[in-house]
C-alpha cells in the first residue's frame, strides 16, 4: 500500500505505511500533527460514531437546534458540535504528547467523508 493524502477545504488526512511511528496525519491548511497507526484508527472510529449518533439526532431535533455530542478512547478526546449535516469537530490527544485539533463546519463533515476511504479501523 502506498502513502495516501486526502485534502479539500479546510482538512487533510494522510495514511504512511512505511513510516516507523507516525503512519497518521490530520489536520487543515494551517496546522497538521501525526498521529500513531492506534490514534488514526480512534480517530478514523470515533468520528465516524459521533457522525452517526448525529445522524440519528436529526428526527429529534428542531431545525435550528444544536447539539453537542462526544466519544473518547484511551488515546483521544473528540467532539462534534453543530448540526446534523453540518458541524464543528474538536480533537485532543490524551496520550503523550499534548495535541488538540479544529475543524470547521464545512470541512468537519468532508473530513469525516474522507476517514471512509482510508479504511484502517
Amino acid at each position: 500500500m502506498e502513502r495516501l493524502l486526502k485534502t479539500g477545504k479546510g482538512w487533510r488526512i494522510g495514511w504512511n505505511p512505511t513510516a516507523s511511528e507516525y503512519k497518521g496525519l490530520v489536520g487543515t491548511s494551517e496546522w497538521a500533527m501525526e498521529l500513531t497507526e492506534a490514534e488514526l484508527n480512534d480517530f478514523c472510529r470515533l468520528l465516524g460514531q459521533l457522525v452517526q449518533t448525529m445522524s440519528q439526532m436529526a428526527g429529534e431535533l428542531m431545525d435550528q437546534e444544536r447539539i453537542t455530542c462526544e466519544a473518547e478512547s484511551e488515546l483521544l478526546w473528540m467532539e462534534v458540535e453543530g448540526f446534523p449535516h453540518s458541524y464543528e469537530l474538536r480533537l485532543i490527544l490524551n496520550r503523550g504528547r499534548r495535541c488538540e485539533g479544529y475543524w470547521s463546519e464545512g470541512a468537519a463533515v468532508q473530513l469525516a467523508q474522507a476517514t471512509q476511504i482510508l479504511k484502517l479501523f
